[in-house]
């Protein structure tokens, strides 16, 4: 398949066109490093920096310009700017790529001095009886329709889960015209307690944009209903109806035609467990993430991670370890053209990382064992929780063996959206997961076969 392959080179490739990934870009393209920005959307920006469509953004203004002005720099800096490309594998502790169009499955290969992953994330979802149903979503695809295309997810709403995403729905939700029928938090972040109170004080910014969110629905009379969760959905064709526990073990059904739960986010981080990067467990014990130093180095020499990828800790973290990330890169390959001080840089990234650990402290994640057996919990291979209980309860089966007896993860999403939860199921703990291989996403199997343009 060599042979077919477009090769290239570059002296860093970064993958991921998010604002860990653009931030990271800009100073390594302004420090004279030739570099390569890899993205799988045909836009720049990733989930927080989106584009709008040209028409709607004629009409309704351009969303979120800072993103824009940000895109406008790393072009103009001489990025090379990869949209719409797939990096599937890698080797040679990330110094050789294999790409992939994702439009015509054309095949390439990037030789590159130093590689920074800024995967970013994606969201977790917890199963539950009727969440198959459809008009049952993520809450970030309600965003993206609400702020992309302007259009409610539904009339009638309801948001559930746990953490912070859920209020910024919400109010994009309200903005579009739907009504939120409830607000459905299964933590007590928004009681004070004595335990966060000085945490929360100390990030001035964040409490106040909290606080925003949280006035624009009370002026809606959207209240936040906290210590409840969903316990089932409801519905033929369409989700009609959502069944909501209380604490104090009484339920309550609500009439609705979309529901929105979202547990949080995940980082993607297939790449450098693909590569040999050393993990460890995050401080919530639910994921394996890459172990890095204060400047997004791995334990694979070259290779770097920044941003959601290296722990979830949003928007304003992510450009911090991304321009962190760049200046050590900056340090290795060109020293003499490394002169910035970083110690500002780490003081910020210190702050919000404290404030990212304060986050998961108020919203943590809920036991996965209360699965009922006949709920699926892989959508793709259509396995259910008592598939996977029952596989694993052989005795023999380990992780990977309960994944090949009853296929769960072995979909399109390759264990992205359920992996945790059959790892829970197993008695493995959700903070062990499946071995990253390559391809680390689906790719045309003429492309991977013939290594053939797919058109």
């Amino acid at each position: 398949m060599a042979d077919v392959m477009a090769e290239s080179e570059t002296d860093v490739a970064v993958i991921g066109g998010g604002p860990a990934g653009l931030h990271a870009a800009l100073v390594l393209a302004r420090g004279g490093l030739s570099v390569v920005l890899l993205d799988e959307s045909d836009t720049l920006g990733g989930q927080y920096y989106k584009r709008r469509a040209e028409q709607l953004a004629a009409a309704f203004g351009d969303f979120r310009p800072r993103g824009t002005e940000l895109i406008r720099q790393v072009r103009a800096a001489g990025v090379v700017c990869r949209t719409g490309t797939l990096v599937w594998g890698a080797e040679d502790a990330g110094r050789t790529l294999f790409t992939s169009d994702v439009h015509t499955g054309a095949l390439g290969r990037l030789s590159t001095r130093a590689t920074l992953a800024a995967t970013g994330a994606y969201e977790r979802s917890l199963p539950f009886p009727g969440w198959t149903l459809p008009g049952v979503v993520t809450p970030g695809f309600a965003l993206h329709l609400a702020t992309m295309d302007r259009v409610p997810v539904g009339s009638r709403v309801v948001l559930a889960g746990t953490g912070p995403f859920l209020l910024p729905v919400a109010c994009a939700l309200l903005e579009v015209g739907a009504r939120i029928e409830a607000l459905i938090e299964l933590n007590h972040p928004y009681r004070p307690r004595a335990s966060v109170i000085g945490g929360a004080l100390r990030q001035p910014a964040r409490l106040a944009e909290a606080a925003r969110y949280l006035l624009t629905l009370a002026r809606h009379g959207v209240r936040v209903e906290q210590g409840s969760r969903v316990l089932a959905a409801y519905g033929d064709t369409q989700v009609t109806a959502v069944d909501i526990g209380h604490e104090d073990g009484s339920v309550r059904r609500l009439e609705t035609d979309a529901l929105c739960v979202g547990f949080g986010f995940r980082p993607s981080t297939e790449l450098p467990r693909l590569l040999g990067c050393r993990t460890e467990p995050d401080p919530t014990g639910t994921e394996q993430l890459p172990v890095v130093d204060a400047d997004g180095a791995t334990s694979v020499d070259g290779l770097y991670v920044a941003g959601d990828c290296a722990g979830i800790a949003g928007v304003h973290a992510a450009g911090v370890r991304g321009q962190l990330a760049a200046h050590a890169i900056l340090r290795r390959l060109a020293p003499g053209r490394a002169p910035v001080r970083v110690a500002g840089l780490r003081r910020r990234a210190r702050a919000l990382d404290r404030f990212a650990a304060l986050a998961d402290r108020l919203y943590p994640m809920p036991a996965t064992a209360d699965i009922p057996d006949a709920t699926q919990v892989c959508r793709c291979e259509s396995v259910s929780a008592g598939e996977i209980r029952q596989a694993a309860a052989t005795g023999w089966n380990d992780l990977h063996g309960t994944k090949a007896a009853t296929r769960a993860g072995m979909g399109p999403c390759q264990g992205r959206e359920c992996g945790h939860i059959v790892a829970a199921l197993a008695g493995r703990g959700e903070a062990e997961c499946f071995a990253a291989r390559m391809p680390i996403r689906p790719l045309p199997m003429a492309a991977t076969v013939e290594g053939q343009d797919v058109r």
